[in-house]
């Protein structure tokens, strides 16, 4: 196993998971900019009196400090950037979500500096969620880093071509998008299913023009059939609250009608 001799200095980075280790420690699942997922034993900051513990949250801004060799290096400092993003209910489960993608997808100490700055931009975003449209901007704001994930960790959706004959996307016209691959132009009469999509959504898609209902549906739909090729069967737990979320909004709004 490659041995990891480091000592970093306040790098910006995010805890996507922590949980308790030993008497008064806790193990962190981090995301940082420069060195990208790595995981932080937190020693002591669980006893009384333990003043970093607080700060040690998803979705906190923080600059770490951190040495060690191996796959499990020592917190040393950690400073909170004071514009904290502030995620509740709904988008609260969408931010862990976000978190689940990064812990199963990205392997340790694979840097991702582009992806950490879109991470930090989409936090922004959900935390300014709000209004009558909230909904739709909370989806496009999912749907785009779902996109900039399979990119970067090498799986970039094919979206302005059609894969076998190397011929530019119909709006026109239906495609069948193979996973692991990209779109295919569907056969005439072909029933629609799940891994048919119109032309117009994939180009859309592929230009960030996602303000059409039909359009973000479609989007939705194919980046969860990709990522969940690429999951492989692990479950997120976050999506599954969230559905349960749905379930009883829609509960809810049926018995006052």
């Amino acid at each position: 196993m490659a041995q990891f001799n480091q000592k970093v200095v306040l790098e910006p980075a995010y805890v996507l998971h922590q949980r308790p280790y030993r008497d008064t420690s806790l193990l962190l699942e981090v995301f940082s900019s420069n060195h990208g997922r790595l995981g932080l034993v937190a020693r002591g900051v669980r006893a009384k009196g333990g003043q970093r513990r607080a700060l040690l949250q998803p979705f906190t801004p923080l600059s770490l400090s951190w040495s060690g060799r191996g796959e499990l290096a020592t917190l040393t400092d950690a400073e909170a950037d004071p514009a904290a993003h502030r995620l509740v209910g709904q988008v609260l489960l969408s931010g862990f979500y976000l978190n689940e993608l990064l812990l199963h997808l990205l392997h340790r100490h694979d840097p991702h500096p582009e992806l950490f700055a879109h991470y930090r931009y989409t936090l922004q975003q959900l935390s300014r969620v709000s209004g009558a449209d909230h909904e739709r901007r909370l989806q496009v704001s999912l749907r785009l880093f779902e996109k900039q994930l399979l990119q970067e960790i090498g799986y970039g959706l094919v979206l302005d071509y059609e894969v076998e004959q190397g011929e530019a996307i119909d709006p026109e016209r239906l495609y069948r998008f193979v996973l692991g691959q990209g779109p295919v132009a569907a056969r005439a009469g072909a029933e629609p299913g799940a891994l048919l999509f119109p032309g117009s959504s994939l180009l859309a898609l592929a230009a960030h023009r996602l303000d059409q209902p039909r359009v973000l549906k479609d989007a939705k739909r194919l980046t969860r059939l990709v990522l969940d090729h690429y999951l492989a069967g692990r479950k997120l737990h976050s999506r599954q609250l969230l559905l349960d979320l749905q379930r009883g909004a829609e509960a809810a709004a049926l018995n006052k009608s």
